[in-house]
């Protein structure tokens, strides 16, 4: 059977622009984040999800009502909600008597879901808790890793780089330094995860580079590891594979070390060392029986003076 499908035409301009922005482009956009609340989420899970939603938002979406659903045995509601609110990454959100105040972070791609970490929190420190000063909505954050475990252990690298994508927020092409103000560090240390929010406070020093101290602002949280749900590494590496368009433009005899030094290789014509100009001194300089035999080709005999 042959089977022809015909695609729809948007009717209204708002319909067009909706498509438009989701056509798939060279330069994606900022990636959004959905938080989602679990069906027996208690207090502290709630509170945490409000947390981070703050800090992550204006590219966050917060979902107010309950969804009973388990992502690792089944997945299809997070991939419908990724699909429906234009979600790459997503923070669910638990708590039951097996596995208490349970948080589950992700990321997806093409609408189903890639990585999926469980993290349980043994403590945390909410932002309502700590009386300091907050960031601007929407401040882009310094990201820091502390502990070998990020290099070492595959789980934990990979936790990393899905930590990086959920917190990096918009690329950016320009950095002022007062701009610099929100710091997320982590650490991990003896099979557990520590999460730190700092502002920067930018004090006089008496010369022109500040002087910089930290400022605890929350949340806080600590973390330990449970189960893990990451892609296998075919699938992976396509993830990550980008477009020829944005690849750069291999240019001919142009090499870069491991520093990021630039050499380059210059091809020369073949040079003929005889007529090179060298160094000028007086001891140097031919005699004239030496030209003379350049010249003839054959040493002449020396003439015998008369008598």
């Amino acid at each position: 059977l042959l089977l022809i499908y015909h695609c729809r035409k948007p009717k209204t301009k708002r319909a067009k622009r909706f498509l438009e922005k989701r056509e798939p482009k060279l330069t994606e956009n900022t990636k959004n984040a959905m938080l989602i609340k679990g069906g027996n989420a208690n207090l502290m899970v709630t509170d945490v999800l409000k947390d981070i939603y703050a800090v992550k938002k204006p590219f966050a979406m917060l979902f107010k009502k309950k969804n009973i659903t388990r992502p690792f045995e089944d997945q299809t509601s997070l991939e419908f909600f990724s699909k429906k609110s234009d979600c790459s990454l997503f923070l669910f959100g638990s708590h039951n008597k097996k596995r208490p105040n349970n948080l589950i972070i992700g990321r997806m791609f093409d609408y189903h879901v890639l990585d999926m970490i469980e993290l349980g929190i043994e403590k945390f420190v909410s932002l309502k808790d700590i009386k300091n000063s907050k960031c601007p909505e929407g401040t882009k954050p310094m990201l820091i890793f502390a502990g070998d475990l990020f290099d070492l252990n595959e789980e934990y690298r990979r936790l990393k780089s899905l930590l990086i994508d959920f917190f990096r927020g918009p690329t950016v092409s320009n950095i002022r330094l007062a701009g610099l103000e929100h710091v997320l560090h982590f650490t991990a240390v003896d099979g557990k995860i520590y999460m730190r929010s700092y502002k920067v406070l930018l004090k006089k020093s008496g010369c022109k580079i500040p002087r910089i101290e930290l400022e605890e602002m929350g949340p806080s949280l600590d973390l330990v590891m449970r189960r893990t749900h990451l892609a296998s590494d075919d699938l992976y590496k396509l993830s990550l594979k980008q477009p020829k368009a944005l690849k750069p433009k291999k240019k001919k005899n142009i090499s870069r070390d491991a520093f990021g030094t630039t050499y380059g290789r210059i091809h020369m014509q073949k040079q003929d060392l005889s007529k090179l100009q060298t160094r000028k001194m007086k001891g140097l300089k031919k005699r004239a029986a030496e030209k003379s035999v350049e010249e003839d080709g054959a040493v002449s005999p020396k003439k015998t003076k008369s008598a």
